[in-house]
This record gives structure tokens, C-alpha cells and sequence, in this order.
């Protein structure tokens, strides 16, 4: 675009008085300046103004006076005289033609042909001639712009070239964007004049007299715009026009460069534009360039990041160029850096007698107004060079380790800087290359060490450089290459490529000349211990320091005291000490104790037990050999230390506590299963949740206006002052969880009480909430007073309590409690939540104590190097019993679902078990944890409900709430439902397992095992399970193990004796109707069952000279003829012929008339589905 450098360009104050319509502007421009922006002018001038105002009209008289003395504006009235409609369809037919030809130059309906050329008839023609020229040769490059896929192209044009004629065709152009606006948008027109010399000029004429267009058009020119627009011709075009744009209108630049990165186009015109603009800003301030590239870099959107490295690392490629913008940029970077260095900074290496002359040039101080400069500056050098791929120039490289190596004065900014510097020498070692360089650098770290305790007192800061380069030489000491890459990063805060190789410079300096491992050992002595320690303290804390001498044991190797550091022990702190921690100091003033230590002294202590705790479980076998047991924390310590309150608090301050609060879910996980139950985050995201929130809003006060003392009465009175204490309850509900602490004893000690008949289920529920809302923060101890207030009232009287260690050695002792616990759904529900919780902490016990006493046992007995047999055992044992206490809790929850004599009679008068779940087979599945509201009445109350079929009792709730628990239970490890349904169960519960526990159907993948067993009571359970499976699972997979099911009851048939057959299939034939109801394809198969189960019965009676019924005929017609049976009749008559004679009947007999009632019993089923 060097042709439109002559050209005059609208001036930034032209185009505000366009903006503005300010005609007293407009007055004072010159002759030149007008002429630009008489278009827009006379279009003013002579159209209809839709402004009617009194103050318009003088300006309008102005903006005539102000053209009347301008002869151009002859030619532009003459233009806009034309008929503008008429043009606009001659230029759409053209259009159609030129499309229809492939866009080829043929025929033209807007110009016919030319004598001359273009330049010659543009000046002999009149106006509407004129316009039709330039519309002509401007729809040509739009057409020819449409058709070219991107690819950019230049195109040779009179008309836009000619340098006398170009106002004219400005004019022209000007006019016809205006006019016809829907023919020519204006983004589309600024795109085609791209391609035509002196475009950039035409293009800002033509935004100058369209002023509001302006962002419009650079947006469209960015978008459309090249991702590398220094890679192309048309993107440099591109780029020289937006940036001519900008300089006419500079307020919008910073608008322009934020579409440039939102679009992630042009990054050439974003340098460009902060480098043509240069705003007036101290001397100390960070430059907008500095400011701008660091953002793009070092900003979170990756795609950024990304399509500006790509700049750099393209523009490297080609040759070094003045007019590339990025060299451009490098440029001013490096007169930036140069211009903050200090004025005698030289390459001289001075000696030591030098280095003690503080009047030494070789290493004057950089300024103090410099240095946040100077951190930015070195920020953005390696920003520039580890992400976007720089390689810098000698010079660059030389002027960079001078900055590097200057020395800052002794301010927080200060030591910043100096932090950054050592980090950058250590991430591009390349930088140094000579040995003066080398020399340079090595005085430099000298000086680090030798100033680390002036800097650290003088700046005031919490952490000093002296901690990290103590610590990057414990690093290299132990070759610990990619922890020091970890710091580097860290402390330079962006994720940049550094090989290890390229320390073994830095590692040979550090290791043998400035920091020999002695000289480490005896300097971590001096460092001070860290206050207030958090995630929120900058730079690199003294513990790191610490903990890697004593992970490399280097105290110990070079014989230095470190007992006067409290950080530094290498004994485990006693149980005192951290009793301390969590209970503050002894001799309170009785009330509610303060601890002096704050949350993050208290999780770290946490953490350290448990890692310890860990430590010791993981090393046991080298312990062993080294005929060593570390004494372990005793379980009573654990208990006093309130774990889940302190985690619950760590998760809402994950962002001070950096990895901490992950790492301690990981060993809660592993060593406390029961803190870390799923039920329990559910029940916490409730307790913290909205509702919560502003049900707390209506307590006026934090104390709550009731005593304890007041809460133990009304438990006491709960019969006659039922609303009393539910008042008391509803308000401590307003209670935060830590708030209710002091209420627990009270609210667990009275649970007892609330199992007496008459007790309001309303408040049953609401201690049955503050419950759950207690179990957040202390989960363990409110355990352990719940399970001894549940004890049934002998116990109670003996005075037997049990502890949290006998809770986790016998589970089982949760679920003896008081009986009527099992009638009670809330208190029920919290004794499943513990039994649970307990059923995990077993698990965790006896593996820990497992693996705490193996290896001791094993070298006491002088096996240590044998096989591990006896270890082997112990673990099955281990295992054997976890499934014990499982198995015995499944099997005692099933007992309690089986109803009372009481419950019998109410559920159906007498039924027996037949009647327990008539509800569950008549309805698909059990409505799972049913909640039963009734404020005012008691549960006595209840009996007219459970008489209208048991769907509103107490059992049927504490049914679904079982169900509940044991479908957890089989889901977390299928073993247990295997071994509960080997071992076995009542009948009468199948339906309500097999409907309630979603579960079951998991038993379909060994009941063909527990059919191959030899008992025939766990046969019999088998076919029984699988009927009431097939119907509520009628899977392709149940209706296999149902073929094998009715294939082993034909085997059995020919191997069982007389009274083992009776004894089989008096059970298991009702359960073929089941088969046949699921699975109508089974009908022939159990048909064929049933006739020969039926032929031997007979063949069994008729020995016995026992003449009855011909059965066999009948079954086979039954079986032939089905449809032709009147059902009605034949099990009316069965029914009877059961009530009268079968009472005394033969076996055989009974299981002949059994067989046929099957038969009628499945026929009638099918008909009905038919």
C-alpha cells in the first residue's frame, strides 16, 4: 500500500466533527480536509432532515454557507440528481447476467461498450454515466471476490488508480453506498476495496462520510480476516487498512484490539495497534505493550495462548524486516529493557575487591521505581520464550542477563524480582554462554546469599529468596531435576518446556561451587520457623526446606543439632501436644473452649496423624525386620479429636488449603470409611443448603433462648408437654449444626422416652432430623450415645455402656436394642445409619489390625522367613468374619421385617405369612422410604389406617427402610446377597425382597449354583426365589435359568424317594405357575413336567390298591384341551374335594390333587392374559 503514503487521509479531528455533526469543527478545517468529506456534507445539505429542530437549522445554514464556496460541490449535486431506482435495477440485472456467464466480463447493461479507456470515458461522461462506471468496476471485483475461496488477488483497475481522478471516484463511491445501500453494504464494499490499489484510502473516505459504520466495518474486515495475517499479502493490506482506520479515529483502537483477540484474528494489527499508539504515562507504570502480549500469554483462554504463539513463532521464520510488526515489537521491548537498566551497567566482571565497593559501577542498584517495570518486563521475556517459542538475539540475551543480574533495593517488590531473576536463569540457561557471563552470574548468586537476611528484615516480607535457593540446592543435591522445574513454574506462574538436561549447568554451579551439601545442612539450621502458615503466603515457606533435609536425612549424615528448631524433630509428637492443639489450654473457664491454634494448625496436626498412622501400617514388614514397633496414637486420642467437624470446615476453605483437603478425604477414605459414607454429603448438602439458610434468617439472636435443663424436662413430660417439647425441637432446628453441640447428651440420653406408645410422630421426626444434622460434625461419640440410650431398660439398669472400640469389634450390638425400636420408622432409621456406619469402621479395624500384627507375630515366631502361610490364613479368617457380621446383620434385619402375631391379625385377620405383603404382590414395587406426617396424633393411633391393608404401618415403613439399607449393601459387594440366599430365609419374605430391594435381580447369576447344592431345603428356596424373580425381572436371562430350573425338578423326580418327592414338589409346584405367567413359551415344557409328576403320584397310589379319579386322562386333556375346561366349575370342586377328603389323604394322593389344582391354576392364567 506504499502507493497511498502521498495521499491525504482523514485527520483524527475531521472525522470527530463528522462524528459529532459539530459544524463549528467543520468550519475550521482547510480546503484539503473539507474536500474529503464533502459527500457526507452535501447529502446533509440537501436531504430532508428528520431533526425538525430550531438549532439544526441554523447549523444547516452554516454547513451551506460553508459549501458554497467549494466548486466540487457542483459535480456532487449533479450526482445525487440521478435516478437512483433505475440505476439499482440496471445494476441487479447485471448482476443476474454476470452470474448466468460464470462471472465473465461479457456484455455490460450498466456501461455499453467503450471507446476510450475507462479513465478517458469516466472523464467525458455526465453524472449518471459516471455512476455507472464506478458501479460497473465495483460489482466486477465483488463478483470476482465472491468466487475466489479466500485466495487474495489484486485487481488492476483505472478507475481506483488514476491519481487525478481519485476525489472524483471518491465521490462517486461515496455516493453510492449511500444511496443504494441494500445493493452495496458497506462491509462488503470495505472488503472488495482491499483488492484495488489505494483501497485503504478509499476506504477510509468512505467510513469518514459514513461515521456510524465505523465499528460495523472493522469488525467485518476482522472477522474476515487472516489468523496470521503477516503470513499473506492480503493480510498485511488487511492489517495497513484497519490501522489506518484507527489512526483516523484513535478512541476506538483498544475496541479494535479486544475484536482482534475475541476473534483470534490479525494478532499483527493488536501489536501494531499498541505500538502506534503511545499513551502519556509515568515512568515507573508497566507499558501497554508489556501489559498486553503478558495477558495474551499468560491469560487462561488456551485458544489465545495458542494463535499468539503461533505469531511468534511464524514470524522467526522469515527474514528480519523493519516493516514486520514483530520485529517491530521485539524492538521496543528491548529499548524498554534498556531504558530501566542502570546507567553504568557494563559486561565487566569486577573482582572481589570490586564486589565490596558499594560505589562499584559494574553493579549499581536498579532503581526502586523500576522494578515492578522490571518483574514484568522478565515475566513477559520468559512468557515469550518458554510458551511462544522466542529465540532471543545476542543482544536481547545480553541485555536480559544484565536485568537479571542487577540488584533491586530491599522492598517486597524487590524480592519479588530477584525471585523471578533466579528462575529465569535456572528455565533458559542458555542466556549464559561465556565464561564472563558465568562468572557474572555466579557473583550474583554470592550476593543473593549474602543479603538474604538484610532483604528478608528490611522488605518485611514473610519469605525471602533465601528459602528457594536453599531449596533448589537441596533439589539438585539429591537430583531431584523435576521438583526444581515444579518451583520454577510456580514462582514464575505459567506452565512452560524445560529439559532436565539443560540443568546440569546450573547443577555443577549449585553443587560444587556455591552450595555444597554441608553448606546446605548447616544454613537450614538458621532458617526461622514460619507464622500464620497457609496456602495464601507467597513465595517458598522454610517447612519445604525442612522436610526435604529430613527426607534425605541430612542432619543426621553431617551431625548438626537441630534441637532447638521446633519444625525440625525427628521424634512423633505426643499425645499431649495434640490434645492441645484441639482442646486450646488447660484451665478454661469451664464453659465452651477456644482453641489458640487456628483451622490450619489443626488440619495439618490431622493430616500428620493420619499420614503417620498410614506410614506405620505400610511399613510393618521393614519394622518387623528391624525388630521395631513405633508406638501408634491409642483409639481414645482419635476419639477426642473432632475429625468430621475439622473436614467439614476444610471443604469450605479449599481455596486457602490447596491440596490439603483432598489429601485428607484420601486417607479418611482409607482409614475412616464410616466418615465418608454417600448418605452422609447428601445429608450435608441439605443441612447447607438454601431452605436452611433462610430458615436460620428468623433467629433473632446466636444463642438459643432454651437450656439444656429445659430440653431434658420436656423429655421427661413428653406425654402430657408433647407441643412443649416439640417447640423446643422446631427451634433448635434454626440451630447451625456447631451450634447444637452442647445439645447432644441432652437429645440422645431421652431417646428412650420417645419409644412409648402415644408419642407424637411429629416429634419423633424432628429429633430424627437434629440427628442427622449432629451426625455432620460429630458423628463418632453421638454414635456411641445413641446405641447405649437404645439399650433395652435390663441393660439400662446394669448400667453396661459400651465404648466406640466395642461398637467396631461387634457391630451386631447396635441392632440389640430395645425391641420397639424396630416398630419406631425414625429411630429406626438412625439405627440403620449407624449400623451401617459401624458395619465400614469393622472392615477398616480388623484390616489395620490385620496388618498391624502380622509381621510381629510372624518374627516373634521365628517365620519371618518362611512362606506366608500363616498370614495367608489370617486374612481368610479376616475375611470370613467380616461376611459373618454382614450375613448375621441381613439376616436379623429380615427377621424384623416378618410381622408379630399382633401384626397378623391386624394385616389380615389370621392369614399368617400369607398375608405379610399382600399389598407387594399385588403393586409392581414398594414405595421406598413412605414418610408418614401426623403432627398431633400419636402412633397408637395408626390401627384404622393399618387395618385398609398395611400400606400406612410402622412394619411396612420399616420395611422400605431396610430394604433400603440391604440394597446398598448387595450393591457394594455382591458376596453378601450370595451368601444371605445359601444360607437362607423365610418363605414368606421373598415377595418383599424381590419387590423392595432393586437389587435382587443380581441372584439370577448363582441360582443355578444353589440349585446343584445337596439339601433340598436350598433347592426348594432356589425355585421359590427364582418364581418370584421371573416375575419381577422377566429377562431372557431369567427365562434360561428358569428352563434349568424346571430341567433339575425333572432330574429330581427320577431320583427322589417317596417321601423326599412329596416333600419337594408340595413347595415348588405353585412356583411353575409363576414360570408360566412370566414366560408363556414354558407352557409345554411344564405341562410335560406336571404329567409326569402326576403319572408316578398315580402309579404310587394304584400300588396301594387306592382306586381314584382316572388323574392321568385328565391331565392329558386338560393339557391337549385347555380352552374347553370350565375354570369355574374345576376349582370349585377341587377347592371342595381339598377342604373334605384330602385332610387324611395319602401323600401321594394330596400331591396328585396338587398337581391338577396347578394345572387349573396355570390354565387359568393364561386365559386371563389372553
Amino acid at each position: 500500500m506504499q502507493n497511498s503514503v502521498s495521499l491525504q487521509f482523514v485527520s483524527p479531528y475531521a472525522f470527530e466533527a463528522m462524528q459529532k455533526v459539530d459544524v463549528a469543527r467543520l468550519a475550521a478545517l482547510s480546503d484539503p480536509e473539507l474536500r474529503l468529506l464533502l459527500p457526507c456534507l452535501v447529502r446533509m445539505a440537501l436531504c430532508a432532515p428528520a431533526d425538525q429542530s430550531n438549532a439544526w437549522a441554523q447549523d444547516k445554514k452554516l454547513i451551506l454557507r460553508l459549501l458554497s464556496g467549494v466548486e466540487a460541490v457542483n459535480s456532487i449535486v449533479a450526482l445525487l440528481s440521478v435516478d437512483f431506482h433505475a440505476l439499482e435495477q440496471d445494476a441487479r440485472k447485471e448482476q443476474q447476467l454476470r452470474h448466468k456467464a460464470g462471472g465473465s466480463n461479457g456484455e455490460s447493461i450498466l456501461v455499453s461498450q467503450l471507446q476510450h479507456g475507462l479513465t478517458l470515458e469516466f472523464e467525458h461522461s455526465d453524472p449518471l454515466r459516471r455512476l455507472r462506471l464506478a458501479l460497473s468496476e465495483l460489482l466486477a471485483i465483488m463478483n470476482k471476490l465472491a468466487d475466489s475461496n479466500g485466495e487474495f488477488f489484486l485487481k488492476s483497475s483505472e478507475l481506483f488508480e488514476s491519481p487525478v481522478y481519485l476525489e472524483e471516484v471518491a465521490d462517486v463511491l461515496c455516493i453510492l453506498q449511500a444511496e443504494l445501500p441494500s445493493l452495496l453494504p458497506i462491509t462488503e464494499v470495505a472488503e472488495a476495496l482491499l483488492h484495488v490499489r489505494n483501497g485503504e484510502w478509499f476506504l477510509c473516505l468512505l467510513v469518514a462520510n459514513v461515521p456510524d459504520s465505523f465499528s460495523e466495518v472493522c469488525r467485518g474486515l476482522i472477522k474476515n480476516g487472516e489468523r496470521q495475517d503477516e503470513e499473506s499479502v492480503g493480510g498485511r493490506r488487511r492489517t495497513e487498512a484497519l490501522r489506518q482506520l484507527c489512526q483516523m479515529n484513535p478512541s476506538q483502537a483498544l475496541n479494535i484490539r479486544a475484536m482482534v483477540v475475541e476473534e483470534c484474528h490479525l494478532p499483527g494489527l493488536g501489536v501494531a495497534l499498541i505500538l502506534d499508539y503511545k499513551p502519556d504515562t509515568a515512568d515507573e507504570a508497566v507499558s501497554p505493550l508489556v501489559s498486553y502480549v503478558s495477558g495474551l500469554l499468560l491469560g487462561t483462554n488456551g485458544k489465545v495462548r495458542t494463535w499468539f504463539s503461533m505469531f511468534i513463532r511464524n514470524g522467526q521464520q522469515r527474514k528480519r524486516e523493519s516493516s514486520s510488526v514483530l520485529w517491530q515489537m521485539r524492538r521496543q521491548l528491548l529499548l524498554e529493557l534498556v531504558a530501566i537498566l542502570p546507567r553504568s551497567r557494563s559486561t565487566h566482571v569486577p573482582n572481589d575487591s570490586d564486589m565490596d565497593s558499594e560505589s562499584s559501577s559494574g553493579y549499581s542498584g536498579l532503581r526502586e521505581e523500576h522494578v515492578v517495570k522490571a518483574s514484568a518486563l522478565l515475566r513477559l521475556y520468559c512468557a515469550l520464550m518458554g510458551i511462544a517459542g522466542l529465540r532471543p538475539t545476542d543482544e536481547e540475551a545480553e541485555q536480559l542477563l544484565q536485568l537479571m543480574t542487577s540488584r533491586p533495593p530491599a522492598t517486597p517488590a524487590g524480592v519479588r524480582f530477584v525471585s523471578l531473576s533466579f528462575c529465569k536463569l535456572l528455565a533458559f540457561s542458555t542466556l549464559v554462554s561465556t565464561p564472563e557471563q558465568e562468572q557474572l552470574m555466579v557473583m550474583w548468586l554470592s550476593w543473593m546469599i549474602k543479603e538474604e537476611e538484610y532483604f528478608e528484615s528490611a522488605a518485611g516480607v514473610s519469605a525471602s529468596f533465601g528459602e528457594m535457593l536453599l531449596l533448589v540446592a537441596m533439589y539438585f543435591h539429591s537430583n531431584q531435576l523435576s521438583a526444581i522445574i515444579e518451583l520454577v513454574c510456580s514462582t514464575l506462574g505459567m506452565k512452560i518446556a524445560i529439559k532436565p538436561s539443560s540443568l546440569s549447568k546450573m547443577k555443577t554451579i549449585f553443587t560444587q561451587e556455591i552450595f555444597t551439601e554441608q553448606v546446605v545442612t548447616a544454613h537450614a539450621v538458621r532458617v526461622a520457623v514460619t507464622n500464620n502458615l497457609s496456602a495464601n503466603i507467597t513465595g517458598f515457606l522454610p517447612i519445604h526446606c525442612i522436610y526435604q533435609l529430613l527426607r534425605s536425612r541430612a542432619f543426621t549424615k553431617h551431625k548438626v543439632s537441630i534441637k532447638t528448631n521446633p519444625e525440625a524433630t525427628n521424634q512423633p509428637i505426643t499425645e499431649q501436644e495434640i490434645l492441645n492443639v484441639f482442646q486450646g489450654l488447660a484451665g478454661g473457664d469451664g464453659g465452651k473452649v477456644r482453641s489458640q491454634y487456628t483451622i490450619t494448625t489443626q488440619l495439618l496436626i490431622l493430616y500428620y496423624i493420619l499420614s503417620y498412622e498410614e506410614a506405620l501400617l505400610a511399613n510393618t514388614k521393614t519394622l518387623a525386620l528391624m525388630q521395631k514397633k513405633p508406638k501408634s496414637y491409642s483409639p481414645a486420642l482419635m476419639d477426642q479429636i473432632p475429625i468430621k467437624h475439622l473436614i467439614r470446615q476444610a471443604q469450605g476453605l479449599q481455596q486457602e488449603l490447596g491440596g490439603l483437603h483432598s489429601a485428607l478425604l484420601r486417607l479418611l477414605a482409607t482409614n475412616y470409611p464410616h466418615l465418608c459414607m454417600v448418605e452422609d454429603w447428601i445429608s450435608e448438602e441439605e443441612v447447607t443448603g438454601t431452605l436452611p439458610l433462610l430458615r436460620k434468617m428468623l433467629l433473632t439472636s446466636s444463642s438459643c433462648k432454651y437450656s439444656q435443663t429445659q430440653l431434658r424436662e420436656a423429655f421427661q413430660n413428653v406425654l402430657s408437654g408433647g407441643p412443649r417439647l416439640l417447640r423446643i425441637l422446631e427451634h433448635l432446628t434454626l440451630l447451625s449444626a456447631g451450634d447444637l453441640i452442647p445439645y447432644a447428651e441432652a437429645l440422645t440420653a431421652s431417646m428412650g422416652l420417645l419409644l412409648e406408645d402415644g408419642v407424637s410422630r411429629r416429634i419423633l421426626q424432628t429429633v430424627s432430623k437434629l440427628w442427622m444434622v449432629l451426625n455432620t460434625v460429630m458423628p463418632r461419640k453421638l454414635w456411641v450415645m445413641t446405641v447405649n440410650a437404645l439399650q433395652p431398660s435390663v441393660k439400662l439398669l446394669r448400667q453396661q455402656k459400651y465404648t466406640q472400640n466395642d461398637l467396631m469389634v461387634d457391630p451386631l450390638i447396635v441392632l440389640r436394642c430395645d425391641s420397639r425400636v424396630f416398630r419406631c420408622p425414625p429411630l429406626m432409621d438412625i439405627t440403620l445409619h449407624m449400623l451401617n456406619g459401624y458395619l465400614l469402621a469393622s472392615k477398616a479395624y480388623l484390616n489395620a489390625h490385620l496388618k498391624e500384627t502380622a509381621e510381629f507375630e510372624r518374627s516373634n515366631l521365628g517365620l519371618s522367613g518362611q512362606p506366608d502361610t500363616p498370614e495367608v490364613t489370617r486374612e481368610e479368617l479376616k475375611n470370613a468374619l467380616l461376611a459373618a457380621q454382614d450375613s448375621a446383620a441381613v439376616q436379623i434385619l429380615l427377621e424384623v421385617c416378618l410381622p408379630s402375631p399382633q401384626e397378623e391379625l391386624q394385616l389380615g385377620g389370621g392369614g399368617g405369612a400369607d398375608s405379610l405383603l399382600r399389598s407387594v404382590q399385588s403393586a409392581p414395587g414398594i414405595p421406598m422410604r413412605k414418610q408418614v406426617g401426623d403432627a398431633g396424633a400419636g402412633r397408637g393411633a395408626q390401627g384404622e389406617r393399618e387395618a385398609e391393608g398395611g400400606l400406612l404401618s410402622d412394619l411396612r415403613e420399616v420395611q422400605c427402610l431396610i430394604c433400603c439399607l440391604l440394597h446398598q449393601m448387595f450393591i457394594a459387594d455382591p458376596n453378601i446377597a450370595k451368601l444371605v440366599h445359601f444360607q437362607g430365609y423365610p418363605q414368606a419374605l421373598l415377595p418383599l425382597t424381590v419387590a423392595g430391594i432393586p437389587s435382587m435381580h443380581i441372584c439370577l447369576d448363582f441360582i443355578p449354583e444353589l440349585l446343584t447344592q445337596p439339601q433340598l431345603e436350598k433347592q426348594i428356596f432356589a425355585i421359590q426365589l427364582l418364581s418370584h424373580l421371573c416375575t419381577q425381572y422377566a429377562l431372557p436371562k431369567s427365562l434360561s435359568v428358569a428352563r434349568l430350573a424346571i430341567s433339575v425338578m425333572g432330574t429330581l423326580l427320577t431320583v427322589l424317594t417317596r417321601a423326599k418327592r412329596f416333600a419337594f414338589f408340595m413347595p415348588t409346584l405353585p412356583c411353575l405357575v409363576s414360570f408360566c405367567k412370566a414366560f408363556p413359551p414354558l407352557f409345554d415344557d411344564v405341562m410335560s413336567l406336571l404329567v409326569q409328576v402326576g403319572q408316578v403320584s398315580a402309579a404310587d397310589v394304584t400300588t396301594k390298591a387306592r382306586d381314584i379319579d382316572p388323574l392321568i386322562a385328565r391331565l392329558q386333556y386338560l393339557r391337549q384341551k385347555p380352552q374347553e375346561i370350565p375354570l369355574s366349575e374345576s376349582k370349585c370342586s377341587l377347592r371342595k374335594r381339598s377342604a373334605e377328603d384330602l385332610g387324611g389323604a395319602d401323600p401321594d394322593v394330596q400331591l396328585c390333587y396338587h398337581i391338577e389344582a396347578t394345572f387349573m391354576d396355570i390354565i387359568s392364567s393364561s386365559t386371563q392374559a389372553l
